[in-house]
């Protein structure tokens, strides 16, 4: 491994480190100050988008519709030659050095590889049920902004610590939508929207499972770079709502 390639790594494991810290101080001083916070209504991941929203989830079909196209497109992940475009970074290459000489959509296109027809059926489930609510509830500018950040957040943290550019798939940002809904849920009443617990333990039970190694090569760092920056980002959001919201001083 590269000395570069060694830099990156740190820098983005204390930025991960970093972001598990701050999610879990925020956590336990928003406990403290209001005690253990339900949602106002729990419902499942299946509730359908209120007709007063408003918002047909045009992008959340465009991320479906790019995620077929592409699998279809790479075989479901058994055509090498088509593969190469798509993935991180080539296999004899250095490090990043692609992305680095100008191919700066590697960062990204790995999220819509899937290697199999459950593997793309099962994300893109999750990214209907998920994607549509928060596109509805916030808007295709932040919900772009969110598959952009944690996309390109959980490819390279599992490039740089799986050290294979051979993975794919949504579930590092389908993890990031469930880390999402699971804080805006317990500490966001308002929000509209909460996991019940069945999905939540279901997840963590699936996230525990592939960390074992018994369902084969998984891109287990990407589910978790994912989970963490989606509750981090709910916890930014809520903080910054609560201090926005707080009576300014005079005097």
């Amino acid at each position: 491994m590269s000395r570069e390639n060694i830099v990156v790594i740190g820098v983005l494991v204390l930025i991960v480190g970093l972001i598990g810290l701050f999610s879990v101080l925020a956590w336990r001083r928003e406990r403290a100050k209001t005690g253990r916070v339900r949602g106002a209504v729990l419902q499942p991941m299946s509730t359908p988008i209120p007709a007063a929203s408003g918002v047909f989830p045009v992008m959340t079909i465009a991320l479906i519709a790019i995620s077929v196209l592409i699998t279809l497109h790479v075989g479901m992940g058994h055509s090498p030659r088509e593969l190469q475009y798509w993935i991180i970074a080539t296999p004899d290459g250095d490090g990043l050095a692609d992305v680095l000489s100008g191919e700066v959509w590697r960062l990204i296109t790995p999220i819509f590889i899937h290697f199999g027809p459950m593997h793309l059926l099962f994300n893109m489930l999750w990214l209907w049920d998920l994607g549509r609510l928060v596109e509805a509830r916030k808007g295709r500018m932040m919900f772009g902004a969110f598959i952009m950040g944690v996309g390109i957040l959980s490819n390279l943290i599992q490039y740089l610590l799986g050290d294979s550019p051979y993975f794919g798939g949504m579930s590092g940002v389908v993890y990031g939508l469930l880390g999402y809904f699971w804080i805006q849920g317990r500490l966001h009443p308002s929000f509209g929207y909460a996991l019940n617990k069945q999905t939540v333990i279901m997840m963590l039970g699936w996230f525990v499972l592939c960390w074992t190694g018994l369902l084969g090569p998984i891109a287990n760092w990407a589910h978790t770079a994912g989970l963490i920056a989606g509750m981090a980002w709910g916890f930014s959001e809520v903080l910054l709502m609560r201090r926005q919201s707080q009576p300014k001083r005079v005097g």
